[in-house]
C-alpha cells in the first residue's frame, strides 16, 4: 500500500487563539508525555516494522513547537524511527514565533526538518494580542533569523485578513512587512467565525463586528497582485509560493492522493476510505493505548466519491485539474463523467480548458461553492 505523504497532528498550545477550531488544549508537560507514547502506539499500528518511504511529512497542530525540549526530540526521533526521512522530499514542522529557542531550532535541522511554516497572522502587536495570539512581531524577526542562521530557509508564512477592525491600508502594511523577507511561501486565510471559538461567542452577542465584504475581496485583490509582483505566484485558492516552492504536502491534498493522518483529531485517506481520529485528549490517549487505533469514524470512498473529489480539490490549484491524470486514474474523461455540467460551467465563464487542465476562471473563483456543486454525480 503506497502511502506517499503522512500528516501528523500535536493538540498542544501555549495559548488558545480566539479564532482557532482546530483540536487543541493548552500545554501541559504530563499531558504531553502521555501523548506522545500514544501517538507512538497509533503510528506503530500503520508501520509496525522497518520505516515507510513517504514524499512528504507534516507536522501539524495546535503548535507542534510548544512542547517542551526533551518533548520535542522524543517526537523528532519517534518520527525518525517510522519514516524514511532521509529519502522525504518535504518534512514541515509549524510553529509558532516564540516557540523556537535556537536549541529547537538546531534540534528540527539536525533530525531532517527542511521546511518550517510560521503562524504569523499579522504584523501588528496590538491586533495580534485581540486575536489571541502569544507571539509579538519581533519574534517573527527573531524566529526567521535564527531559522536562516541553521540554513533552513524554506520557510512559510500565514497571514489573515478580513479580521475584527482591520482596514484594507492595515492589512497593506502587513503584506508589505511580510514580503521584506523576501520568503519562498506564504499563505493568507479569510477569518472564519466558527462554532466553540471565542470569536464566535462574541459574534452570536453582537460584540464582533468583520470587515464589510467588499472590504475583504479587495484585502484578497491585493494580496494576490502584491506577491505576483514580487514574482511569488498563486498556486491555490489561500497559498502562494516562487516557482519549485509550492508546499508538496498539501499539493497531496489537492491531487486527491493518499496520506495518513496520525493524531488527535486528525483526518487521513487511505485507499477506500477517510478516517477521522477521536478529539479529545482523554480517549484518544486511551483508545491509542488500548489498541493503536483511535478512529471515531471512517467514511467509505467509492469511486463516484474520488472522481467528485478530483474536482473539488484540484479545482482550488490555479492551474487546475489535469485531463490526463483524470483519465489515467479513472478510465474516464472529465467530459465523460461530468457531461451535462461542464459545457454549462464554460458557458457561463466560471471554468474553461487550457495547456491541459480544467480550472476555474477568475469569475469562477468567487463562485467557487456553485462551481463545485455541479461536480456532484446523481445516483
Amino acid at each position: 500500500m503506497n502511502i506517499p505523504s503522512a500528516y501528523i497532528h500535536i493538540p498542544f498550545c501555549q495559548q488558545i487563539c480566539h479564532y482557532c477550531d482546530f483540536t487543541k488544549f493548552f500545554y501541559n508537560e504530563r499531558l504531553a508525555d502521555e501523548y506522545l507514547v500514544a501517538l507512538e502506539k497509533e503510528i506503530h499500528t500503520y508501520i509496525p516494522e522497518g520505516k515507510a518511504e513517504v514524499e512528504t511529512i507534516f507536522v501539524g497542530g495546535g503548535t507542534p513547537t510548544a512542547v517542551n525540549h526533551s518533548q520535542l526530540k522524543k517526537l523528532l526521533e519517534m518520527i525518525d524511527d517510522h519514516f524514511d526521512i532521509q529519502n522525504c522530499e518535504e518534512y514541515t514542522f509549524e510553529a509558532n514565533p516564540g516557540d523556537l529557542d535556537m536549541e529547537k531550532v538546531k534540534m528540527l535541522k539536525e533530525y531532517g526538518v527542511n521546511r518550517i511554516s510560521l503562524g504569523v497572522q499579522v504584523f501588528d502587536d496590538a491586533m495580534l494580542e485581540k486575536i489571541g495570539r502569544v507571539h509579538r512581531v519581533k519574534d517573527v524577526y527573531t524566529n526567521v533569523d535564527r531559522l536562516l542562521q541553521v540554513g533552513l530557509s524554506n520557510v512559510s508564512i500565514d497571514l489573515m485578513y478580513g479580521l475584527p477592525g482591520q482596514s484594507v491600508e492595515h492589512f497593506e502594511k502587513t503584506i508589505d512587512e511580510a514580503m521584506q523577507f523576501g520568503l519562498p511561501h506564504y499563505s493568507s486565510y479569510s477569518l472564519q467565525i466558527e462554532p466553540k471559538t471565542v470569536f464566535y461567542q462574541r459574534y452570536k452577542k453582537g460584540k464582533l463586528v468583520k470587515p464589510p465584504e467588499e472590504d475583504e475581496a479587495e484585502m484578497y485583490e491585493m494580496l494576490k497582485r502584491k506577491l505576483a509582483e514580487d514574482g511569488v505566484e498563486q498556486y491555490e485558492i489561500s497559498n502562494f509560493a516562487k516557482p519549485g516552492f509550492e508546499s508538496r504536502h498539501n499539493l497531496t491534498y489537492w491531487n486527491n492522493e493518499f496520506y495518513y493522518g496520525i493524531g488527535a483529531g486528525a483526518h487521513g485517506y487511505l485507499p477506500g476510505k477517510r478516517t477521522i481520529n477521536i478529539r479529545p485528549l482523554p480517549a484518544y490517549v486511551k483508545q491509542a493505548m488500548s489498541d493503536g487505533k483511535p478512529i471515531l469514524h471512517e467514511e467509505p470512498v467509492g469511486l463516484k466519491e474520488r472522481m467528485e473529489e478530483e474536482m473539488f480539490l484540484g479545482l482550488r490549484k490555479t492551474e487546475g485539474v489535469s485531463l490526463d491524470r483524470f483519465n489515467a486514474k479513472y478510465g474516464r474523461t472529465i467530459r465523460d463523467v461530468f457531461g451535462t455540467s461542464v459545457p454549462e460551467l464554460m458557458e457561463r465563464d466560471l471554468i474553461e480548458e487550457k495547456s491541459g487542465f480544467m480550472r476555474l476562471t477568475d469569475r469562477g473563483r468567487i463562485l467557487g461553492n456553485e462551481v463545485f456543486r455541479e461536480f456532484l454525480i446523481d445516483e
